[in-house]
């Protein structure tokens, strides 16, 4: 065979092989939601509440782990995200129903819980296992099935998470399949999963274009876009608590929190006292030329430094040839001018807080909604304000979903200090091109089927009392190795950090003999395709 022709040859397996992968994870995915969709509230619950268990008590093991992998953050706080992410989540909506059916007499109505199904969820490195934990209660919640699809850099940590909670959910009744892991991610692998039909639902965390691909993917799609929120203090606002509130958002697990404070604005009546208070709540105010050198190493042509990701205060002076007192958290960066030339304007995943004096109000609330449209509009803002009309004023100013009053910014945007839904996916609604503009929850992934009688009120609506309206019932035997047909696993298992085992080669498992005719069918297809200039 010609070395071109092997060339395409090779090219087709390879994407035949990465299709069927995903074909048979997703397949089994999809069994094991048809069997979970038949499970009541009672059942649904026991299975989240054990699984969000075994999440707490591995809170601490995870974010270690998290840390040492990826370099990113503080041990302490990821593990406050990971428990906030596992019990507390789970007890936030635990007088929520997602299962049952509910009669309303008075519409003359029944509304059905329909579940997504297949949920594909991607996971970012910032917050890697505290999303694993989000995302899969999430799923649980609703009975839906869902494949995690970690980022790279936070590989090892969610792969061996989402193993430990998918055993728990299986030790306590849930359908094995329920929650898969793409073991070895790679973007033609995830292409697959989000483009195949057998995917019900994307829910993307990460950088702009991984959730612009999953917008594009022909799936429904749940994304979120990049944060950059703006802080604004106003001369009404308790400064002391301001600033201790700002330095402790900020430097809160190093600020890769997407929900962090970018840029504090502030007004001249303000600035003296503001500068006093940050600086006896750990800050550190930067001079000009030390300013210019963060520029510098925190920005290049291709965009941030992602060395200065998650690194602590200290570290980054460090770097910059800054001398800073060794207990620093934050590092302010004050600039003259808002706007696309100024970098200290964009989102800054670390503990770098942009600082701008404006001349009034007016122009304080217009560079506040200035700093979301250069990046981060719909997502997250932040006002210190004892004048309720201030804080208004800058509610309708500002492009944002989410507007945190006397409070931590990141905590406060992410449910953790206010009364927000507590979420790690946050919507960023028609400012910032997303479907959604709340903070994603177990309630974006379930449809509902309305059964409506005619609204005559001479036409009887019938006592549903004795009517089965749920889908309860004898359930299907789950297939062997998980698949359906008989699909058993050829693979080897191997152990998993924890010594547990898991199977060789991902989610899906090993291949039967059917399986196999069907791929090299598939293969033969497609490379008979290729050679006529197909695709």
């Amino acid at each position: 065979m010609e070395p071109e022709i092997r060339t395409l040859v090779d090219i087709s397996e390879s994407q035949a092989a990465l299709r069927s992968h995903a074909d048979l994870t997703l397949e089994r995915a999809r069994w094991a939601a048809s069997i979970f969709q038949r499970f009541d509230r009672d059942r649904t619950r026991r299975i989240v509440d054990a699984v969000a268990q075994v999440a707490h008590d591995n809170a601490a093991h995870y974010a270690a782990w998290a840390v040492e992998e990826t370099g990113f953050g503080v041990v302490e706080d990821k593990t406050l995200k990971n428990q906030l992410t596992s019990v507390a989540f789970a007890a936030h909506y635990a007088d929520d129903d997602f299962v049952s059916p509910v009669v309303d007499e008075a519409r003359k109505m029944v509304r059905i819980p329909r579940p997504a199904g297949v949920v594909f969820a991607l996971t970012p490195s910032t917050n890697p296992v505290a999303t694993v934990n989000f995302k899969i209660l999430m799923a649980l919640m609703t009975r839906n099935a869902i494949v995690i699809s970690p980022h790279p850099g936070a590989r090892a940590c969610c792969v061996d998470a989402v193993h430990t909670l998918a055993r728990a959910a299986v030790e306590a009744g849930a359908p094995d399949g329920c929650i898969q892991v793409i073991e070895q991610p790679t973007i033609p692998l995830i292409e697959e999963f989000m483009a195949s039909p057998k995917t019900s639902v994307i829910l993307a965390t990460g950088g702009t274009a991984m959730v612009r691909s999953a917008y594009s993917s022909s799936n429904p799609a749940i994304g979120v876009g990049p944060g950059n929120a703006p802080v604004y203090v106003d001369p009404s606002a308790d400064i002391p608590m301001a600033a201790k509130h700002i330095v402790d958002s900020k430097s809160f697990d190093n600020s890769v929190l997407c929900t962090s404070d970018s840029v504090v604005v502030t007004l001249p009546e303000a600035d003296d006292k503001l500068r006093h208070s940050l600086r006896q709540a750990g800050a550190y105010i930067c001079d000009e030329d030390e300013v210019e050198r963060l520029r510098r190493f925190l920005f290049h042509e291709r965009g941030f430094n992602v060395a200065a990701i998650g690194r602590d205060a200290t570290w980054i002076a460090q770097e910059c040839g800054i001398r800073v007192p060794a207990k620093t958290r934050v590092l302010v960066a004050p600039f003259a001018l808002v706007g696309i030339e100024e970098r200290m304007s964009r989102e800054k995943l670390c503990p770098v807080l942009g600082y701008h004096v404006a001349k009034n109000r007016n122009q304080a609330l217009s560079e506040a909604r200035a700093i979301l449209r250069l990046t981060g509009a719909g997502h997250s803002a932040a006002v210190h304000a004892g004048d309720p009309q201030v804080v208004m004023d800058y509610a309708r100013m500002v492009e944002s979903y989410r507007i945190v009053v006397n409070a931590p910014c990141s905590q406060g945007a992410a449910g953790l200090k206010t009364h927000l839904a507590p979420a790690f996916t946050i919507g960023t609604g028609y400012f910032g091109r997303s479907s959604i503009g709340e903070n994603i929850g177990p309630q974006h992934l379930v449809h509902w089927s309305r059964v409506a009688y005619n609204s005559d009120a001479a036409v009887h609506f019938p006592d549903f009392e004795s009517v089965n309206v749920g889908f309860e019932g004898p359930l299907p035997p789950a297939p062997a190795g998980g698949l359906p047909h008989g699909g058993r696993s050829a693979a080897p298992a191997r152990a998993t950090h924890n010594g547990h085992h898991s199977q060789a080669g991902g989610a899906s498992g090993g291949l039967d003999d059917r399986a196999r005719e069907e791929l090299r069918r598939l293969i033969a297809e497609e490379i008979r395709n290729t050679l006529k200039g197909g695709h």
